[in-house]
């Protein structure tokens, strides 16, 4: 029989170690194949011991748990099956509520016995059923971008105002780039790629701070390094394995479309 293996990714020693000794007690016979502190170990991790579960921290430098799936989602081989996830969060009710909307197994910060029996109980029942695995998978993708806005439009969380303008720096001067003419943002490193039809900037901040700034009428994240404009998008093409890649306007690149996002283009 097969064993049922783990990784866990949590930045904190102490929860970390706390979680294994009570799968050890709740669960002997799984197996914590790699434990990751931090996003960019996770998503290492995963690819390279693919596990059967993966009890994941919302909450980590490097990336965020959300982001750990939403890239596993992409870089998943296809005949492989998708582990199931546990997000693991502290406490925090629109996160909860976000979670329960979009059914994913979830445990609170501190974890407690009760609960994460319960939750082992549906991870084995899910593992055994392997009917779901392609269903399962489906849900993962279609929803995780839908849970990262609940999330981010929770109540409480700080208005921000929309870009009218991008500042770039260019040597020793500052062009100041019309949020019209952006076709795309790509994210590459530390920096943020601005490309407009005539000519590409740099600035240093990241998608995630710089989503939020953006009208999301016209502005889509459609991968989790791009960004597009999409008064300036000309077609969308699905190919005969379902990815989908878009041509822009005076853009010569064409930009992936990632699983996470494909459920915007669903009516093709």
């Amino acid at each position: 029989m097969k064993k049922i293996r783990a990784l866990i990714a949590e930045d904190e020693e102490i929860l970390s170690l706390t979680l294994i000794k009570s799968l050890e007690r709740l669960w002997p016979e799984l197996d914590i194949c790699a434990v990751a502190q931090n996003g960019i170990e996770a998503v290492d991790a995963a690819l390279k011991h693919q596990p059967d579960i993966i009890f994941l921290d919302i909450q980590m430098p490097g990336k965020t748990g959300l982001e750990v799936a939403e890239e596993l989602a992409d870089e998943w081989p296809d005949e492989k099956t998708f582990p199931a996830i546990v997000f693991v969060t502290a406490y925090d009710e629109y996160a909860v509520q976000a979670f329960e909307r979009q059914a994913f197994d979830y445990l609170l910060k501190p974890i407690n016995d009760q609960r994460l029996s319960k939750t082992l109980t549906r991870l084995q029942r899910k593992i055994e059923d392997k009917s779901e695995d392609k269903q399962g998978f489906e849900h993962l993708i279609a929803q995780l971008s839908q849970f990262k806005q609940a999330v981010d439009s929770a109540p409480g969380q700080t208005p921000v105002e929309r870009l009218s303008m991008i500042r770039a720096a260019v040597g020793n001067q500052i062009h100041l780039v019309p949020i019209e003419d952006v076709l795309y943002f790509e994210a590459t490193d530390k920096y943020i790629n601005v490309a407009t039809a005539d000519k590409s900037y740099l600035i240093r901040v990241s998608l995630r701070e710089l989503l939020p700034q953006l009208d999301p009428s016209n502005f889509w994240q459609v991968h989790r390094s791009y960004i597009v404009n999409t008064r300036h998008l000309q077609t969308a093409h699905k190919d005969e394995s379902g990815k989908i890649s878009l041509q822009l306007k005076s853009c010569k690149q064409k930009i992936q479309v990632s699983r996470v996002y494909a459920h915007l283009f669903k009516q093709m």
